[in-house]
């Protein structure tokens, strides 16, 4: 399936199964390690997904994969890499994540979105993990944002969100929203 192409809504598709497989990763209790802060070291995640270190690309997929799980957000709204022995910035130039691939099942307030991100997580829409709107600066459209998990959140494509946009219905009150495992994500920033 490539970048932006909605999935089957029939049966246990591949993202599904994914979820399911994940299930069983542990991630690290990043959230519960209070190690010293150690500075910064020249990381950063740009805008469109790439990770660098002391501005060169970080090329290899395991490594990245390795970096985004000892990754969280502080209340301080800072980014670090955590491990039970140090704490060091990293910085993002938008979400630390992109969404990269979707598929639906269902409709209406059955229909329910998972997601794949750009460092493999599978996650799906819903009361944990949230799909919010934020009005982009400069243009004035919508950018939508899926909580992955802590206060981490990834930037859903161009592609997924023109998905997004063919999903979209009218409540009740009438505003243009989407469905996904029982909740309603309104449109707007």
């Amino acid at each position: 399936m490539s970048d932006g192409e909605v999935g089957p809504s029939s049966g246990l598709s591949g993202l599904e199964a994914l979820l399911k497989a994940q299930a069983g990763d542990r991630l690290p209790p990043v959230e519960r390690w209070n190690p010293p802060y150690c500075g910064d070291i020249g990381m950063a995640i740009r805008r469109d997904g790439t990770w660098t270190y002391q501005n060169s690309p970080i090329g290899r997929k395991p490594l990245v994969r390795l970096f985004s799980r000892v990754l969280r957000r502080d209340v301080d709204d800072r980014f670090y890499l955590v491990t039970p022995v140090e704490k060091i910035d990293i910085a993002v130039e938008d979400a630390p994540f992109l969404a990269v691939e979707m598929e639906v099942s269902g409709t209406g307030p059955e229909q329910a979105l998972v997601f794949r991100t750009n460092v493999d997580d599978v996650v799906a829409c819903g009361p944990d993990h949230p799909l919010r709107f934020e009005t982009e600066a400069g243009s004035g459209g919508l950018k939508p944002y899926l909580l992955v998990r802590g206060r981490l959140e990834a930037l859903v494509t161009r592609a997924l969100y023109y998905d997004l946009v063919e999903l979209a219905v009218t409540d009740d009150s009438g505003r243009l929203g989407i469905w996904s495992n029982g909740h309603f994500y309104v449109m707007e920033g």
